[in-house]
C-alpha cells in the first residue's frame, strides 16, 4: 500500500495535485507577502528562493508562485516584469540574462478534460544553462531545458528543448541559421 502523499509532495514530484489544498495555499500566502516586500524594496531574494547566487539581481515587480523552487546561479539577471510560475524546480545557471516581460512556467494542466474539471495541475521542471540571454517578452513553457550560451529571441515561444550555443527565435521558436 503506497503511503498516503500531500499534496505539496505530489507538486514536487510532478504528479498532478490540487493547487487548492490549504497547506500550498499557505505557502503562495507567505510568497504573496514575501513578494509585496520584495517589490517594495523591502525584503531580499534570499529570505524566498532556493538559492540565490552571488551579485544576482531581479529587478522588481517580480511574480512567482512559490519562490523556494528557483535555483539561481551567480551574476544572474532578471529584468522588469518577469513572471516564474515555480511548481516545481526552475533552475538559472550563472552569468544568464533574462529581458522584461519574460514568462518562465512550470505548471501545466492535463489534457483530459475530466481530470482538468477536477481542477488537477502538475508541472514540469525548467533548466536554463549558463550564459544564457532570454530576449523581452519570451515564453519559456514547461519542461524546456536551454543549453549554455544559447539565445532565446525576442517574443519568442520556446516549447523545445535548445542546445547549447544555439541561438532561437519565432512562434514557435526555431533555430536561426548563420547569415540570416
Amino acid at each position: 500500500m503506497m503511503p498516503h502523499r500531500s499534496e505539496k509532495q505530489k507538486m514536487l514530484a510532478s504528479d498532478l495535485y490540487l493547487a487548492s489544498d490549504p497547506e500550498l495555499q499557505h505557502d503562495m500566502a507567505q510568497c504573496a507577502q514575501w513578494l509585496a516586500r520584495y517589490n517594495n524594496r523591502n525584503g531580499n531574494l534570499s529570505e524566498r528562493l532556493g538559492e540565490v547566487g552571488e551579485n544576482t539581481c531581479i529587478r522588481p515587480p517580480f511574480h512567482c508562485d512559490y519562490g523556494y523552487n528557483i535555483f539561481l546561479g551567480n551574476n544572474v539577471f532578471l529584468n522588469f516584469n518577469c513572471i516564474v510560475l515555480d511548481v516545481v524546480p526552475v533552475r538559472i545557471g550563472d552569468e544568464t540574462q533574462i529581458g522584461p516581460g519574460v514568462q518562465i512556467l512550470t505548471a501545466d494542466h492535463p489534457r483530459d478534460p475530466e481530470l482538468r474539471q477536477k481542477m488537477l495541475e502538475f508541472g514540469h521542471p525548467i533548466t536554463i544553462g549558463k550564459n544564457v540571454w532570454i530576449g523581452g517578452g519570451a515564453i519559456i513553457l514547461p519542461g524546456i531545458t536551454i543549453g549554455d550560451n544559447a539565445i532565446i529571441g525576442a517574443g519568442s515561444v520556446v516549447t523545445r528543448d535548445v542546445a547549447s550555443g544555439v541561438t532561437v527565435a519565432g512562434n514557435p521558436a526555431r533555430p536561426l541559421h548563420a547569415g540570416l
